[in-house]
């Protein structure tokens, strides 16, 4: 088949050199290059070539040629000279394409809205579901777009966010370190009032103030530098795209934009991820006690954590009515499973990407929403509960049989096992906000707050508010834990103080927070799915005649809620339903 914009090899026979019966035939140019010598059956308008039968046949079918002007060869013309060679690749097409590092960028498919080079056309945008354009053909639209001024637009926003976050983290990191420095005035004011046995106790404090200054001032040089990095990336770009748009060159500025459009995206990430640096304001509690008690103290005191953001108000949100409707349902259940299918834990990576765990055949499955299928399955050995994202490559599965958390690589498409944290009991339901993980555990029922190295910050327990705590959610405001003997779902805040409570179920299970803070909850003792206010002040039944709803998750992209089914039957447990509510 012709590519467009090969030149023509100098050794093509042409009728500029006549010089036998052979000279004065017209040959298939495309077989020329590298294949026999075959008469022309036809001629292609669009490539300037004349074809064979066999390539004048594959030119009438292939997706980028299908449309192009053919003559027949009673109607084509008769000699290479009355038809122009092909002209050379344009200079436009410099760009190379990252996949196929030796091949140039030309092509554009509507449908993946990706930058493709001719090797991408014909092995992977082949099908008829994809409409591929040729760049030149396409891109005088995009000179003084809407595209143009809104990339341009976002590019700017970015940097402005980048500058006021990189002021904003400057500011309270001074407040921080200066009050650090009084709490190490206050350490030594307080030291002056005992004996020379504080000297290593002292000491001590002093290190631990040091430390945070130099976390706080590694995570500034960490949000200064990726603010300038991303602020660099952005202004080369846009620099690129306001030249190529002020001198009009469609091409390259097509493709610049293409670009700019995922490099947004990716600076969109890294700014969002610098919120979760929490810097703290520190002041000095005396340990009163050591006055009295020094030879039975180990410690001079505590640093006192007080943020420097403001506080957000607590969320009240009113339960909206919603419309429901069936969006069918996906199989989970593949030919390695020997058991029928109970989806304990779920946790949505993107809207096309759901990970599920498997407590029955004891795997955590990657489900892909689109094709509705299963993609990958990572066997454990050992019974997962609950699933969550850590990273947007890294996932973390509760194993309570092995009072560990297994953490899970969900990077290109394949999950893969890395490393666990050892915990001290059976844990079950898990969740992750701003660098904390939060971890509920039955015998003796209790929550924890740990770091990403599995070291406990905070522990929650007591009878009158835990007894089986199978789930738990977060977010920036509050902890939701899912309770099934108490039969509630109970709401903490981030000191681990209970700062509300929701009852009326019979068995709360599997739960998620939607976007606008409300909490769904699985109530296979009703068949239910109820959705509960995030102050627990009331709640409403959204979804009902269900068959034993587990665990659940929501998607705020696609308003759509996924749920499985715990019935002791194949036709319900093999299956996750969806559900769009809006």
């Amino acid at each position: 088949m012709a590519v467009p914009g090969k030149k023509m090899p100098k050794t093509f026979s042409s009728s500029s050199t006549m010089g036998s019966d052979e000279d004065l035939k017209v040959y298939c140019q495309p077989c020329d290059f590298d294949g026999p010598r075959l008469p022309a059956h036809g001629y292609c308008v669009d490539c300037k070539e004349h074809l064979c039968e066999t390539c004048f046949r594959v030119h009438k079918r292939h997706t980028l040629s299908r449309h192009h002007t053919l003559l027949d060869k009673y109607s084509m013309p008769q000699s290479i000279s009355s038809v122009s060679v092909h002209p050379t690749q344009p200079d436009n097409f410099t760009k190379s394409c990252p996949k196929h590092t030796k091949e140039i960028i030309k092509f554009y498919c509507q449908n993946h809205k990706a930058l493709l080079c001719s090797v991408c056309v014909t092995l992977e945008h082949t099908g008829t579901s994809c409409k591929v354009n040729y760049i030149p053909d396409i891109s005088g639209q995009v000179i003084n777009s809407k595209e143009h001024q809104d990339i341009l637009k976002a590019m700017d926003n970015i940097t402005e966010q980048c500058r006021k976050k990189s002021e904003d983290v400057k500011k309270i990191t001074a407040k921080s370190n200066s009050s650090l420095t009084d709490v190490l005035a206050d350490i030594k004011k307080f030291r002056t009032e005992i004996n020379q046995r504080l000297d290593e106790l002292e000491r001590q404090a002093e290190d631990a103030a040091k430390t945070i200054q130099k976390e706080n001032n590694t995570n500034l040089k960490t949000v200064e530098t990726t603010c300038d990095d991303v602020t660099k990336s952005l202004k080369t770009s846009s620099d690129t795209i306001k030249h190529l748009n002020t001198t009009k060159q469609a091409d390259k500025l097509f493709m610049e934009l293409k670009l700019a459009k995922q490099m947004i995206t990716d600076h969109e990430k890294s700014v969002h991820h610098l919120a979760a640096y929490d810097v703290k304001e520190y002041n000095f509690k005396e340990n009163k006690a050591i006055l009295t008690l020094l030879d039975k103290e180990s410690s001079l005191g505590t640093f006192a954590e007080k943020s420097l953001k403001q506080p957000s108000p607590p969320p009240h949100v009113d339960i909206k009515s919603r419309q429901t409707s069936h969006q069918g349902k996906i199989c989970v259940k593949i030919s390695k499973d020997k058991n029928r299918c109970w989806i304990r834990g779920m946790f949505l990576l993107n809207p096309d990407l759901l990970i599920i765990t498997d407590w029955s055949n004891t795997a955590v499955k990657m489900v892909d929403t689109s094709s509705q299928s299963v993609t990958d399955q990572l066997q454990l050995g050992t019974r997962p509960q609950d699933v969550i994202s850590v990273t947007s490559t890294e996932l973390a599965v509760t194993l309570p049989d092995y009072h560990n958390i297994q953490l899970i690589s969900a990077s290109s498409n394949k999950l893969k096992k890395k490393q666990t944290l050892k915990v001290d009991g059976p844990c079950y339901g898990i969740s992750y906000c701003q660098g904390k993980l939060f971890v509920s555990f039955t015998n003796p029922a209790k929550l924890q707050i740990l770091d990403t190295n599995g070291t406990v910050l905070t522990t929650v327990e007591g009878e009158t508010i835990f007894n089986s705590p199978l789930y738990v959610t977060t977010n920036t405001n509050s902890i939701y834990v899912s309770d099934w003997m108490m039969k509630t779902i109970t709401r903490l805040n981030w000191q681990g103080e209970v700062i509300g409570s929701y009852g009326g179920m019979i068995s709360p299970f599997g739960i998620t927070l939607s976007d606008d803070g409300t909490v769904f909850v699985c109530d296979p003792g009703r068949n239910v799915i109820e959705e509960i206010a995030g102050d627990c002040s009331t709640g409403k039944v959204v979804l009902k005649d269900l068959n034993g709803p587990s665990a659940v998750c929501w998607c705020a992209e696609t308003c759509k809620l996924y749920f499985s089914c715990d019935t002791c039957q194949d036709k319900h447990d093999n299956f996750l339903q969806v559900f769009k509510l809006s």
